[in-house]
């Protein structure tokens, strides 16, 4: 999943699945969870599912951009939670995103609670890890030049 605050674009990325025990019955993404990685939380996106997401199947891939400024991309109980406004729900989830209290999670029939859950894990975009080697490598030279001399 990737959050883009500056166009307001939710992009599901791609999600793969396969070998489910029961056919997909919901697909969604949660927040907020009291500690990153653990818990549960109440659904954040599209109820039940996600538009055009595979329903009814033990397999499939799915791959979409959603609007976070449309009503239409949140749980209305996300909204309401979130100060009332799309904008809102979109900061919650953004820094639950960030926090590790987010999950993407793929109900089945054979398990109704989500048979495939997937913690959303903050990863900095490849500019920011070109920045902090550049400031590393600037910080390993002023060393350098301090130590020769």
């Amino acid at each position: 999943m990737t959050i883009d605050s500056t166009a307001n674009i939710l992009n599901i990325v791609s999600v793969t699945f396969s070998g489910l025990q029961g056919p997909t019955s919901a697909s969604h993404i949660h927040c907020c969870t009291a500690l990153p990685g653990v818990g549960t939380a109440g659904v954040a996106t599209q109820v039940p599912y996600f538009s055009g997401f595979p329903i009814g199947v033990t397999s499939g891939s799915y791959s979409m951009n959603f609007d976070m400024t449309q009503a239409s991309t949140w749980n209305p109980t996300f909204i309401t939670a979130s100060g009332g406004t799309a904008a809102g729900a979109e900061s919650v989830l953004a820094a639950g995103a960030a926090a590790g209290d987010a999950y993407l999670n793929i109900h089945s029939t054979a398990f109704a609670g989500g048979e495939i859950r997937g913690f959303l894990v903050p990863t900095p975009e490849p500019g920011t890890l070109l920045l902090l080697g550049t400031g590393l490598l600037g910080l390993v030279g002023a060393a350098r030049r301090k130590w020769l001399g």
